[in-house]
């Protein structure tokens, strides 16, 4: 295996100083190594990917120095813009360096959601004709990195580095947060169920919201029907407003978390000016990325009463306890919405915690079902 350290220091030699990227399980060691050993002005996690490479682009411009942007392969999807269309050897000639997580490599063990990235992660990398090498625990890394730069410096343009499962050695970050209150998401989430009425749809967010939200309803030996959106990261707000125009007498809620919500922002002024008058946001927000890692986002600083009004919500209501939880949602339940609820908890979840056991076509079904039952 590859110790973080190792590959940062490599890098370091080779001149990347400046780090941007969306944080990854794949690369979790590495990314808590980069945010311990790199100063806050160089170490920046992005919003998205594409916001990523951009930053990276910035920095070459005003430096002339390579700048790395680190990524889970689901996050090719994001960069495919701004790649093309601006930091392509066709058009501005941007050397950046791609560090990507291979979730769902063909013939490891993964999630549903990540089975058809992983197959299709190098033949992406091949239609945007990016050059990549593939890193494992057995790679030699000096000699890797001498190609990718070499590579880099004579296309004068991105190459990519592919990383396989456990290719680092672990890697604990000093500066891992502790979220934003005790509260505890999962029993916010035993609460949230406990106030909603039988028949509200809710729309969860990807990561452990939705592994919890599962063991929940199969604790309460309740109907799955909850849509647990298991990939597609930022994209949970607009499912939901899909899904309150196409069920505006139903009452839906939408179960985010703060970097789900940061991904894709644009989403709220979208829901604020369509208005669905039963639709609830809930903000679940640690202040960090958990399920990849608990590598800070920029959500703990900021004021999501004033951007949720800005965006047209009608109500915003915070808490940061069971009981504040409940009086937030009884001023909001009977109120015309959007409504925006934000839940500062804490970071962490339980070790034992499982996966949905259903396929997401089951999921799906069972949703569906729900949506359209009178």
């Amino acid at each position: 295996m590859i110790a973080p350290e190792d590959f940062f220091n490599h890098l370091e030699k080779h001149g990347v100083n400046f780090y941007a990227g969306v944080p990854d399980s794949l690369l979790s060691s590495f990314c808590s190594y980069v945010d311990d050993h790199v100063e806050k002005q160089k170490h920046l996690i992005a919003a998205n990917e594409g916001n990523a490479l951009a930053l990276a682009m910035g920095y070459h411009l005003s430096t002339g120095k390579t700048a790395a942007v680190y990524m889970q392969n689901s996050g090719i999807g994001n960069i495919i813009n701004p790649f093309t269309s601006l930091a392509d050897i066709e058009v501005y000639k941007i050397p950046i360096l791609l560090i990507i997580g291979w979730r769902g490599e063909p013939e490891i063990a993964d999630e549903p959601q990540h089975i058809k990235q992983g197959r299709i992660t190098l033949h992406q990398l091949d239609t945007l004709e990016i050059p990549y090498l593939i890193i494992n625990p057995n790679t030699n890394i000096l000699e890797t990195l001498e190609t990718t730069f070499k590579t880099m410096q004579s296309r004068n343009g991105p190459v990519a580095l592919v990383i396989c499962k456990d290719t680092f050695t672990k890697y604990k970050s000093t500066k891992k947060s502790a979220g934003l209150s005790n509260l505890i998401r999962e029993e916010a989430l035993s609460e949230l169920l406990n106030l909603c009425a039988s028949n509200d749809l809710i729309i969860s967010t990807t990561g452990k919201t939705s592994r919890e939200l599962y063991e929940l309803r199969s604790k309460r030996n309740e109907a799955q029907c909850d849509f647990l959106t298991v990939g597609g990261m930022g994209h949970t707000s607009s499912i939901a407003l899909g899904v309150a125009i196409g069920q505006p007498k139903k009452r839906v809620i939408c179960l985010d978390g703060d970097g789900s919500l940061l991904m894709h922002m644009g989403s709220l002024p979208v829901i604020g000016n369509y208005k669905p008058n039963k639709f609830i946001h809930v903000l679940f927000n640690n202040g960090c990325h958990e399920s990849v890692g608990g590598q800070p986002t920029v959500a703990g600083n900021l004021d999501f009463k004033k951007i949720s009004k800005g965006c047209g919500y009608s109500n915003y209501q915070l808490a940061t306890d069971l009981i504040s939880l409940k009086k937030s949602w009884l001023k909001l339940v009977n109120t015309d919405g959007p409504s925006f609820l934000e839940l500062k908890i804490k970071n962490g979840a339980r070790d034992d915690l499982g996966r949905p056991k259903n396929t997401p076509e089951e999921n799906k079904l069972a949703f569906m079902k729900a949506a359209n039952a009178s």
